[in-house]
C-alpha cells in the first residue's frame, strides 16, 4: 500500500501558466543542473522533461543550454525564428525567478563577428568567407533586401551553404534580429553580383541604420478605417465552390502600408460537411462572434487594420495589417484558447511590409 502511495504522489501537477512551470522548474533545478554541469544524459534527465512541461504551457519553445562558468548554467529559450512564438518566450523568461547558479536568456543572443566561425559539411562561414550588398527597389523603398555570396558556393552544395550562411546570421545577428529585420534574403554565386561586395561585419551597423530609418518614419502613423470603402467579391474556384471576400479597398491603396507591415492571418476550420464550402448559419454566426472578439481587441488607432476576410472550402480567413506583432499573439492564442471546443483557429504572422499577400484582391 506505502508503495502505491509513494508511486502516485509522483504525479506531477499540470502546468497552466508561467508561475507554474518556474515553480516546477525550482523544485528540479539541482538535478537538472548537476546533469548538465557533469555533462550526463541530458536529454533524458532535463531536456526531455522540459520539452514536456513547456509543451504544456504553450506550443513552439525551443531550448538549448550550457555551462557560462564553473558554477553558472544558461538556459536559452527560443521560438526558433516564429514570429507568432516571439512574444510568449519574451514573457516567459521575463516570469523567471532569481536562482542561484542559473541564467535564463530568450533568444539566441547575437555575438561579436571576431566569434562567429562556423564549420559546417565541411565548409567555414566567417568573414573571410562572406559578403552582402543591399538592393534599393524603387517601387518596395523600404524594404531590407539583402543579397550574400559565399566563396565556395557551387550547384552541388548549394542547400548546404544555404543552411550554413542562415545559421551563420541567426548566430551572428541574434535571433530575434534576424528573424524581424530582413525582409528577403537571397544567395548568390560570387560573379552574379550586381554590385560591389561589402564585407559581412558590416551587415549588423548596416540593419541597424535601416531599422532606425524605418521607425522615424512612421512613427505614429495610423489609418482611421470607420470611413473607408469595401468591396465584395466573388470567384467559381476550380472545384466549382465559391471564394466570397470583403477587403477594405481604401486600406489596399493606402499610401503608407510599410508602417504597418507585419501581416496576421487567421484561419478558422469549420469541417467540409457544408455545401459548396460555405458555413451554414449557426456557423456563420460563430464566425462572426470570433471575427468581433478579435476587432474588440485589434484596434485600428492602435495600430491594427482589418484588411478584410476571406470564405470558401470550408474556411474563414481574417486578414489584419498590423504596427507589431506581439500583441496580435497574444490576442489570437487566447481566442484560440476559448473557443478551442467550438472550432479550430489557427494563425499566421509574416512581414510584408507592402502587403504584395494581397496583390490579387487590388483592381490594378
Amino acid at each position: 500500500m506505502g508503495l502505491l502511495k509513494s508511486i502516485f504522489s509522483k504525479k506531477e501537477e499540470p502546468i497552466r501558466s508561467y508561475e507554474d512551470f518556474w515553480n516546477w522548474f525550482r523544485k528540479n533545478e539541482k538535478t537538472f543542473f548537476k546533469v548538465v554541469k557533469e555533462r550526463g544524459d541530458i536529454e533524458k534527465v532535463f531536456f526531455d522533461r522540459l520539452s514536456s512541461r513547456l509543451g504544456e504551457l504553450k506550443e513552439g519553445f525551443y531550448f538549448l543550454t550550457g555551462m557560462l562558468d564553473d558554477n553558472t548554467v544558461d538556459l536559452v529559450i527560443t521560438a526558433e525564428g516564429a514570429i507568432k512564438h516571439i512574444v510568449f518566450v519574451e514573457e516567459l523568461i521575463q516570469s523567471a525567478p532569481d536562482i542561484p547558479g542559473w541564467k535564463f536568456t530568450a533568444f539566441k543572443p547575437a555575438s561579436d563577428i571576431r566569434n562567429s566561425n562556423l564549420k559546417m559539411a565541411g565548409h567555414l562561414f566567417n568573414s573571410d568567407t562572406m559578403r552582402f550588398y543591399a538592393n534599393e527597389i524603387a517601387e518596395y523603398p523600404d524594404e531590407i533586401d539583402i543579397v550574400i555570396t559565399h566563396d565556395e558556393l557551387n550547384d552541388e552544395n548549394k542547400q548546404t551553404i544555404i543552411n550554413g550562411i542562415y545559421i551563420y546570421l541567426d548566430t551572428y545577428l541574434g535571433e530575434l534580429n534576424f528573424a524581424t529585420t530582413i525582409d528577403n534574403l537571397k544567395v548568390i554565386r560570387n560573379h552574379e553580383a550586381q554590385q560591389e561586395w561589402i564585407p559581412i561585419e558590416k551587415l549588423k551597423d548596416f540593419l541597424i541604420w535601416r531599422q532606425k530609418e524605418f521607425i522615424e518614419k512612421y512613427e505614429g502613423t495610423r489609418h482611421d478605417t470607420e470611413n473607408d470603402n469595401y468591396a465584395m467579391l466573388e470567384a467559381k474556384l476550380k472545384n466549382g465552390n465559391m471564394l466570397l471576400a470583403v477587403i477594405n479597398t481604401d486600406l489596399l491603396e493606402w499610401d503608407s502600408k510599410a508602417s504597418h507591415p507585419w501581416i496576421l492571418n487567421i484561419e478558422i476550420k469549420y469541417g467540409s460537411k457544408n455545401d459548396g464550402g460555405m458555413p451554414n448559419d449557426d456557423t456563420y454566426q460563430l464566425l462572426n462572434e470570433i471575427e468581433d472578439a478579435i476587432l474588440s481587441e485589434l484596434k485600428d488607432y492602435e495600430g491594427y487594420l482589418n484588411i478584410g476576410r476571406q470564405t470558401a472550402n470550408s474556411v474563414r480567413e481574417i486578414f489584419f495589417a498590423c504596427k507589431d506583432f506581439r500583441k496580435p499573439s497574444k490576442v489570437v492564442y487566447d481566442i484560440k484558447d476559448r473557443y478551442a471546443s467550438q472550432i479550430e483557429i489557427g494563425f499566421t504572422i509574416y512581414k510584408d511590409k507592402y502587403w504584395q499577400s494581397f496583390n490579387q484582391f487590388r483592381s490594378s
